[in-house]
């Protein structure tokens, strides 16, 4: 493979800076790594070999409780399929990446696949030119598919330990679509040594420090004092200003607001006039340091295309959230025979945070900040089936001519599989923008009428089942 030009490396800092901290690149020339399919079994020569999870156990209610690490016990036989990487962007499409930063004490202590130290998930919509992230604390007590109840955090060492197709980041996926209802096409992993020597080869980075903390830092006994102010810190202390949870009280949710600063702090040294010069000259030197310690689906192509999208973004359309101590309950369950506090989520206030960061203008004035609702869903074109579950003949057809005359893509109509007395939505697809416009349509209010179930292999991005509530009462002529 050629490597890229000094340019091509630059725009590739400049086009992840955001998504996954500035520093994830394609590494075709790596033994470690494949750029044609998620990872699911380290080769042989990486001198790694897989450490096992015990199976999910079941307690007495027969509902899987959460398991540790095993370090003797062998894998069940799991047949790895070949599994393709994802369809190329198309370039208008919302696109979401998992940002996934590994805690490699976990290597170092002998116990095998790691567990992820660190979850965003960030979010690009190059038709409103808007972006957010949302950090998800390590704690929270989520279904990990396969495995029953544990923290969010297990997902990625039980796909690497089992050697589950798509992997640590294939697991990791599928657990936060659950949790959040969007699809989630890319991912980048990063574990913390490459991310330290990789703000070293950028000189440093210049971040405004909102008040003074003590961190600690992997490998050192003391704590560092970070003063209040604008400075430039050294790659230990910034990982060690991102990392801890132990400083100022706030645990993992002041922990996840400082890791927003920082990548903040990246974006703007990246994309800063005055200092993309010197991002040009030093591209080298930080793709030689991060890309070891990188992994990512998102091919060179799509990430050089992110990267002009990104650098049309301004600070002020990205949109930020963390999921935090008021979206769910603080608990203590049995984990691996012994008591562990953990978060249990309040679904309802994580969709609203979800709605705010996915949405323009926030859950209750979505769309309305940059564009008009009808222009934004046509751009969209997202493919639309209608499905008559009312007592009325005929409605699915009508109800499909009258939204084809408001420029809703409608392809298929039909009749749903039963009746229904008020009219729900389901998205299959990432078009938001489709949903909240029909929601407008058919007066939806509740949430309980909107079911977002993630489905790629759906022939529509949006189905709408018809009820007797739409039609006693409807605009229709």
């Amino acid at each position: 493979m050629k490597r890229p030009s000094v340019g091509q490396i630059a725009f590739w800092i400049v086009a992840l800076t955001l998504a996954v901290a500035g520093f994830f690149f394609v590494r075709g020339l790596a033994t470690c790594w494949s750029a044609t399919r998620l990872p699911g079994i380290t080769p042989a020569s990486c001198g790694t070999s897989p450490t096992v999870l015990d199976g999910p156990v079941l307690n007495e209610q027969g509902t899987p409780i959460a398991t540790r690490l095993a370090e003797t016990l062998p894998p069940p036989p799991v047949e790895i399929p070949k599994t393709d990487i994802p369809e190329p962007w198309d370039g208008a499409s919302r696109v979401n990446i998992l940002f996934l930063g590994l805690d490699y004490r976990d290597w170092e202590a002998g116990a095998g696949a790691p567990r992820s130290d660190t979850m965003i998930l960030f979010t690009v919509d190059p038709l409103t030119k808007t972006a957010g992230m949302i950090s998800i604390p390590r704690d929270l007590w989520v279904n990990i598919p396969g495995f029953g109840y544990s923290r969010i955090n297990t997902a990625y060492s039980n796909g690497e330990a089992y050697k589950l197709p798509g992997g640590g980041p294939g697991l990791a996926m599928r657990t936060v679509e659950g949790l959040l209802g969007v699809p989630i096409q890319y991912y980048a992993q990063i574990d913390f040594l490459a991310f330290e020597e990789a703000i070293d080869a950028m000189g440093g980075l210049e971040i405004c420090i909102p008040e003074s903390i003590r961190v600690s830092v992997v490998g050192r006994e003391n704590k560092f004092l970070i003063k209040e102010g604008c400075q430039v810190l050294p790659g230990y202390l910034v990982l060690g200003y991102a990392r801890d949870r132990k400083s100022g009280g706030g645990g993992d949710i002041d922990r996840a607001k400082r890791q927003q600063l920082v990548i903040m702090a990246l974006r703007d040294q990246v994309f800063s006039p005055e200092n993309f010069p010197r991002m040009v000259a030093i591209a080298p030197d930080v793709y030689r340091e991060a890309s070891v310690g990188l992994r990512t689906n998102l091919s060179f192509n799509d990430a050089m295309r992110l990267g002009s999208l990104m650098a049309q973004i301004p600070v002020e359309s990205i949109q930020r959230g963390v999921i935090d101590y008021t979206m769910g309950s603080l608990e203590n369950v049995a984990l691996g025979g012994e008591n562990a506090s953990v978060l249990k989520p309040f679904p309802d206030k994580i969709r609203e945070l979800r709605d705010q960061i996915f949405t323009v203008g926030g859950a209750l004035s979505p769309l309305a900040a940059q564009g008009d609702p009808a222009t934004l869903m046509q751009a969209e074109a997202a493919n639309v089936r209608v499905l008559n579950g009312s007592l009325t003949t005929d409605l699915d057809r009508l109800t499909g001519n009258y939204l084809l005359g408001q420029g809703v893509r409608v392809l298929e109509i039909g009749q749903a599989d039963r009746l229904y007395d008020r009219t729900v939505i389901y998205v299959y697809k990432p078009s938001l923008y489709t949903m909240k416009y029909l929601q407008a349509v058919f007066g939806i209010s509740s949430g309980s009428q909107i079911r977002i179930q993630p489905d790629p292999a759906a022939t529509v991005d949006i189905e709408v089942r018809v009820g007797n509530d739409w039609a006693s009462s409807n605009p229709m002529p």
